[in-house]
């Protein structure tokens, strides 16, 4: 495939709305429908970020609508996450809020790199208790970030969202922290209950516009998310000295390898749930770095795939990218229209919207499914999920895999094994000099010198045919191992024959020099039966005269 056919595939077509005559009144609602189930989200994570209200809004407008466009998801929804904002508090408390529009630059353009050069299919390598343990210490992340807003109080000097959250209830009145708590309580039981009266009802804005409502009217003594612009500010490159930029490059690394993370991982999920076509993984990392470099330009967020905000779209009949588009402008609307009534929104009314969203990330089915699936997954998904919420989203992830290599490792050396055979009948009077080994399963730099140790220990014969045919999995360790081992029996005068070298397993045992061990080109053999009468056919010679030289 040449160059520009394979940019040309990342790239927007006709094909992506082939189905909007047809689906057009779907999208519409979905669209509409999703747009106000995001308004509050975005405003939640915009302020929990620490970057505000107004940021987390820009950002499900601008990379909602360009994520939607470029993006390999007929159906996926994009903007501010949860596990965004959790990367981008410490690095605000470091660099500042003006560091968000940069760090959503470089990370933007890390993740377009990555899918010009198609590492969009990387994400199937995660395995799933690492995936769950990620979403369950960031859930609890979340729920722990918005404690201090929750009672009306300032975070705790903590970088550690837990830490945080402590000493925030240490210092907090708990007479002035009443109000809020209140607002919490009523958002999240209005979140809870109402959608048993109706499914379809947006639970989320209706609490807030209760509260809301309920605090102006009584004067109540909460803080407010304050002014908020009226349009859309002109786009423009963020302002950063080359002297600076190195201090950006870590954290754009993380934001990228999160929002390429879950940006595909909410597209599978997307393409699981709906049946509007596959996903292209590779489109999908060069839309939604398009999104964060085109949301840094505006002053917002990076941007990554929402599963919640996607699970909306779909159930509400979504079909093409069109209604994702209309997400966006429907928030569009809400900045041109109604910022003043926004800005009238209790915080702890957002806090409350974001505790009830971090508990329903977490599925318990789910969890006791993976730490009852077996010793090493639970260990896996413990091990992420702590480090999550201790440490680092991105270090979490690779111990999890780092955890989950070894795992598999272990159980791949484990299937493989050495087992002695008897030799085909009829039997001979020279079978007692011979040894048959067959080599099952795996063997590679996890599982070789367990497995040699069996033939090593043999004693009183002429001759071993090792049995390869079996094996299924060979890498150069393993073919290295073999090589070693047919020079130790040759050292000790013990002929090796070997049968069944699979097609696939030949260039690494040539390579490695296992062909090459062998005492002459002939030991090598495709039929058992061709391999065992070489055998007997040794050992008569070798009874016969002693100074009869082997092959």
């Amino acid at each position: 495939m040449n160059l520009s056919r394979s940019i040309g595939l990342l790239l927007p077509h006709a094909s992506d709305y082939r189905s909007l005559r047809r689906s057009w009144r779907g999208d519409l609602v979905a669209g509409i429908t999703v747009g106000i189930v995001a308004l509050p989200l975005a405003l939640a994570f915009g302020v929990s970020s620490g970057a505000g209200a107004e940021a987390g809004l820009i950002t499900a407008i601008v990379a909602g609508i360009v994520a939607a466009i470029f993006g390999g998801s007929n159906v996926q929804v994009s903007g501010p996450t949860g596990a965004m904002v959790v990367v981008l508090g410490p690095i605000i408390a470091i660099h500042g809020p003006e560091a968000v529009a940069v760090v959503s630059v470089l990370g933007g353009i890390i993740v377009l790199i990555a899918g010009v050069f198609r590492l969009g299919r990387m994400v199937s390598y995660i395995p799933w208790p690492v995936i769950e343990g990620f979403t369950f210490g960031i859930a609890i992340i979340i729920f722990l970030q918005q404690v201090p807003a929750a009672i009306g109080s300032e975070p705790g000097p903590s970088s550690n969202a837990f830490v945080s959250a402590v000493q925030a209830v240490g210092t907090t009145t708990w007479t002035e922290a009443a109000w809020a708590l209140g607002v919490v309580i009523a958002v999240a039981a209005v979140m809870i209950y109402l959608p048993k009266l109706h499914r379809q009802l947006p639970a989320s804005i209706i609490a807030i516009i209760l509260v809301t409502v309920i605090a102006v009217i009584a004067d109540l003594p909460l803080d407010r998310i304050g002014a908020l612009p009226s349009s859309l500010p002109a786009p423009a490159l963020p302002q950063i000295d080359v002297a600076s930029l190195t201090s950006f490059v870590g954290p754009a690394f993380t934001i990228a390898a999160l929002a390429a993370i879950e940006s595909l991982l909410s597209a599978r999920v997307a393409a699981s749930i709906s049946d509007t076509g596959p996903y292209d993984a590779d489109r999908e990392l060069v839309g939604q770095g398009l999104a964060s470099v085109a949301s840094g330009f505006f002053g917002g967020m990076p941007a990554t795939g929402a599963i919640a905000r996607t699970a909306v779209n779909v159930r509400s009949g979504a079909r093409t990218r069109a209604a994702s588009i209309i997400h966006g402008l429907v928030l569009l609307a809400v900045v041109y229209l109604a910022t003043t009534a926004v800005a009238q929104i209790p915080l702890a009314a957002l806090s409350g919207v974001l505790m009830v969203t971090a508990t329903r990330m977490i599925s318990l089915a789910t969890v006791r499914s993976v730490i009852t699936a077996s010793k090493s997954d639970a260990t896996v998904f413990i091990a992420t999920a702590i480090v999550t919420v201790s440490f680092d989203l991105i270090i979490a992830v690779g111990i999890g895999i780092i955890a989950a290599a070894f795992f598999a490792l272990r159980g791949l050396a484990a299937s493989g094994g050495v087992h002695r055979e008897e030799l085909p009948a009829p039997s001979a009077p020279e079978d007692d000099g011979i040894a048959l080994f067959r080599l099952d399963g795996a063997l590679f730099f996890g599982a070789a010198d367990r497995m040699t140790e069996e033939i090593n220990k043999i004693s009183n014969v002429s001759v071993v045919i090792l049995r390869l045919s079996q094996l299924q999995v060979l890498d150069a360790t393993g073919a290295r191992v073999i090589t070693e081992l047919v020079h130790s029996l040759e050292r000790r005068g013990i002929t090796v024959l070997i049968k069944g070298v699979q097609d696939r397993h030949l260039r690494v045992a040539t390579r490695v020099g296992v062909i090459a061990a062998l005492r002459h080109q002939n030991h090598l053999f495709t039929h058992l039966s061709e391999a065992v009468e070489h055998a007997r056919s040794h050992v008569r010679r070798s009874h016969t005269t002693s100074d009869t030289p082997r092959e």
